[in-house]
């Protein structure tokens, strides 16, 4: 049997203590953080945080966010370049709800190039997008159906905490960047993707 607790021990409880939620703009890092290494921590930290919140049904707001993702974008491309690690190209429609581009990995001297493509949600930023590569469609477990790259255990959670301030660029640093680096070497392995070497 279930008995409640009586008011006075209910008074005596020390109150619940959570951690204290980080001012707007700050990062939060509470998941999966050995993931990543440290040159990848110090990467996406150079990439502006967003603070427009809009997505495509937003109108005029929606043109705000993105230009702050354009900003972010160039950013990180600016970024990479000065440190020989340019690895994608990148670009969307007239309306920031298509994008598409080029995606590669070098392993062991050998550039493997994909395609790029995805698809701002209308729940955008709240929800991220699905990172699409079709050409490996079916060559991972990693992968679902249709060539979306799964981020679900290590990415997703870090964009909730973060969303609305993550954008295109921090997905690609922090979901699609070790993803390749993760699953590449493999399929070079199995020989599943050579086909793909430039």
């Amino acid at each position: 049997f279930f008995f409640p607790a009586s008011r006075d021990s209910a008074r005596t409880r020390p109150a619940r203590q959570f951690p204290p939620r980080p001012p707007p703009g700050r990062w939060v890092f509470p998941f999966a953080m050995e993931t990543w290494d440290g040159t990848t921590l110090a990467t996406v930290r150079k990439i502006p945080l967003l603070t427009v919140k809009a997505g495509p049904r937003d109108g005029d707001v929606w043109l705000s966010r993105l230009k702050e993702e354009y900003t972010a974008l160039i950013g990180y491309v600016t970024s990479n370049k000065a440190n020989d690690n340019d690895w994608f190209t990148i670009g969307s429609d007239k309306t920031g709800t298509k994008w598409s581009g080029k995606c590669w990995y070098v392993h062991e001297l050998i550039r493997y190039e994909f395609d790029l493509t995805f698809e701002i949600p209308i729940t955008y930023p709240t929800t991220p997008f699905e990172i699409e590569l079709p050409e490996l469609d079916g060559k991972t477990a990693k992968m679902y159906r249709g060539g979306k790259v799964c981020l679900t255990i290590h990415f997703k959670p870090l964009w909730a905490k973060n969303a609305p301030h993550f954008g295109v660029a921090h997905a690609l640093c922090l979901g699609l960047a070790p993803w390749l680096a993760a699953e590449i070497p493999s399929l070079v392995e199995r020989g599943m993707i050579d086909a793909f070497a430039k």
